[in-house]
């Protein structure tokens, strides 16, 4: 007997864990599907968890009792993951909808890429295959309209002294001294530039910035015009503001998003470096970044204007809407 036919969602199902870098790059992709979006967050338990997306068997009894009502047909017509727990789900559902899904994993998910319809993955991940994309930098969301927003939504920065320094700050990671020392001297070396050049500072700290490095810059910049912003405590988040209204932005070294939305923005971006030598994959971005003009160090004089923005979500939205579209079984 022939396998029956399965109902699809003429929908984009999302799915990541909680990394809200994930996230936003999983979601930014699949804004420009043109198609309903679905964003489930899903979390395999062990040994599932251990061994994603390499373990599948098992199926759904991979999810939680509460979210296996989540992972059911109808089965969309399109999933994007952002990864290696969201890789499990998104190769099952290529299977559980006998190919009719067109399944994109976003990220090396560390197994051949075959697996899926497509695999997007920066291109310092070095994964080559026919099935491959290799953007310079991380997806994101960020164009001339999200930006014209963010000026819209923080029209009070428009008075705020130029120029306009927008300093996005991540938080330690293997391989890199983010400490209390390099908090210190990256809060000095903005200080000596603002009291040579004038301006404001406006300062947004992530989720991984610890508390005590946030303080820091607050007692450091406490008399510079601008902000500093570290939670809900310190009001809205600026951060569309911040990218809208900046004149140049300063990028801690350690976070591929943060770099690549700030190269998206166009105007120059600076990063202060530690002496200890970058990750390999990392020290890859960053040399094709400056290669490309796009990303300079905080003390490099004089300051060159930025080249094109950085802006590839849109460009692989439209390769994949193409793709899609280009399905026997597209309805």
């Amino acid at each position: 007997m022939p396998a029956p036919v399965l109902t699809r969602s003429e929908a984009c199902w999302v799915i990541t864990d909680t990394a809200a870098g994930n996230q936003r790059q999983a979601l930014a992709l699949a804004e420009q599907l043109h198609m309903p979006v679905r964003h489930l967050v899903l979390t395999p338990r062990a040994p599932w968890s251990w061994l994603a997306p390499m373990l599948e068997l098992g199926g759904q009894l991979s999810l939680p009792a509460d979210q296996r009502c989540l992972f059911v047909p109808p089965w969309p017509t399109a999933a994007v993951g952002c990864g290696r727990a969201s890789a499990l789900f998104t190769r099952m559902l290529r299977r559980l909808s006998q190919g009719r899904c067109y399944t994109v994993q976003i990220l090396d998910p560390r197994i051949d890429p075959a697996l899926w319809d497509m695999v997007i993955a920066p291109r310092h991940d070095a994964l080559v295959g026919p099935n491959v994309m290799r953007p310079l930098g991380s997806l994101n969301p960020i164009d001339d309209s999200w930006l014209a927003d963010g000026r819209a939504a923080f029209a009070h920065y428009a008075e705020l002294a130029q120029p306009r320094v927008g300093v996005l700050l991540g938080g330690p990671r293997r391989g890199i001294a983010w400490d209390a020392d390099y908090a210190r001297r990256l809060a000095t070396l903005l200080l000596e530039r603002q009291r040579q050049q004038g301006g404001s500072l406006l300062v947004l700290a992530s989720r991984r910035t610890p508390p005590a490095l946030v303080e820091i810059f607050r007692q450091a910049l406490h008399e510079v015009p601008g902000l500093v912003w570290a939670g809900a405590a310190d009001g809205d988040n600026p951060y569309a503001g911040v990218l809208g209204w900046a004149d140049r932005l300063v990028v801690t070294p350690d976070s591929v998003n943060m770099l690549s939305e700030a190269c998206a923005v166009g105007c120059p971006v600076q990063t202060f470096v530690p002496p200890k030598p970058l990750p390999t994959r990392l020290a890859r971005f960053h040399r094709a970044l400056r290669e490309s003009g796009r990303l300079r160090d905080l003390d490099d004089s004089p300051l060159v204007p930025s080249v094109q923005p950085l802006r590839e979500t849109a460009s692989i939205g439209a390769f994949l809407r193409r793709r899609i579209s280009a399905r026997p079984d597209h309805s």
